[in-house]
């Protein structure tokens, strides 16, 4: 039975002992919440990928609290790499370097390279250190379903799988970290996320893009994700779309006319931070009217509006 927990000095010491146990456990980081177990015990990393319902070949994320010990899951960082880490660590950036010999093949999917990040959440790092050793957390969801920003959201999709939620509110950023590999000492990006590219390029050069295809290299990266129980589909900005009762309105600044099943506005100001924080909660709602179809406008494809755009990309792909 799981048991939800406040993320404070009790339910931390509680949820690190589970994690040194080999449970798993849910939690809180500044993007979303991350469904955790020992990142250097496979049979507790296996727990993951059957509580998720995910595909053994995509990968996880490694989270350390702090980059000195987040180094050494690498054998090898790039130059650029380390002015990145000295930069935004701890922070909502994953680096994906060549695995160190100590990091399991469940972690890494059989991949040559690891995905590794530092977040920027108390509750996140308190935990991480007190269990005494990297967590492995994907997001605490139903693989390919809507990521979850409260407690309430992982319980509602993971009730009975983890051991422990910790419930530390609703999350600060609301997207996933930004990942970012390298090309030599070129960065190339794999996933926007909540860490603006245009941030990344003033410290590491103009990056490139990922090749399409192939086998995933990081999490978040597959052509559908992200999804509600509804279909979703992109529109443009005030676009002609029929309201209908059994249809929901995903609306970036300003609310549609007319009678819909239900309407969220992700920021009355056009702020894309607002609206990045509050798309995946707005998703859940909008799932929960019980509405046949969403429409999503499309945000301008800048800053954390990069982020926004790829996940409802994902979300209405078919």
């Amino acid at each position: 039975m799981t048991q939800i927990l406040k993320a404070g000095p009790s339910g931390i010491k509680k949820a690190a002992a589970a994690l040194r146990g080999g449970g798993v456990v849910a939690f809180p980081t500044e993007t979303v919440y991350g469904l955790g177990a020992d990142g250097l015990n496979p049979a507790a990393c296996a727990r993951i990928f059957e509580i998720k319902g995910r595909p053994r070949f995509d990968p996880l994320i490694l989270h350390e609290c702090s980059p000195a010990r987040a180094k050494r899951l690498f054998s090898r960082v790039p130059p650029a790499a380390v002015k990145l880490m000295k930069r935004f660590w701890p922070g909502p950036l994953t680096l994906v370097l060549p695995r160190a010999a100590q990091v399991p093949d469940i972690v890494t999917a059989g991949l040559p390279t690891v995905a590794v990040r530092v977040p920027a959440c108390r509750s996140a790092l308190r935990l991480i250190k007190a269990a005494g050793r990297p967590v492995a957390a994907p997001s605490a969801n139903r693989f390919g379903r809507l990521s979850p920003t409260t407690a309430a959201h992982v319980a509602r999709q993971l009730r009975g799988g983890p051991d422990i939620i910790l419930d530390g509110g609703r999350t600060r950023i609301g997207v996933e970290s930004t990942i970012i590999t390298f090309k030599g000492n070129r960065p190339v990006l794999l996933r926007p996320g909540g860490l603006p590219l245009e941030e990344i390029e003033k410290v590491a050069g103009p990056a490139a893009k990922a090749a399409p295809g192939g086998k995933p290299a990081a999490p978040g990266c597959l052509r559908k994700h992200y999804a509600p129980d509804a279909r979703l589909k992109l529109v443009a900005p005030g676009a002609a779309v029929k309201p209908s009762a059994r249809a929901a309105y995903l609306a970036f600044s300003a609310r549609p006319a007319g009678r819909w099943a239900a309407v969220k506005v992700l920021s009355r100001k056009g702020d894309l931070r607002e609206a990045a924080a509050g798309l995946f909660g707005a998703l859940h709602a909008l799932e929960a009217s019980g509405a046949k179809t969403i429409y999503a406008e499309k945000v301008p494809p800048h800053g954390l509006g990069r982020a926004i755009m790829d996940r409802l990309r994902r979300a209405a792909a078919r």
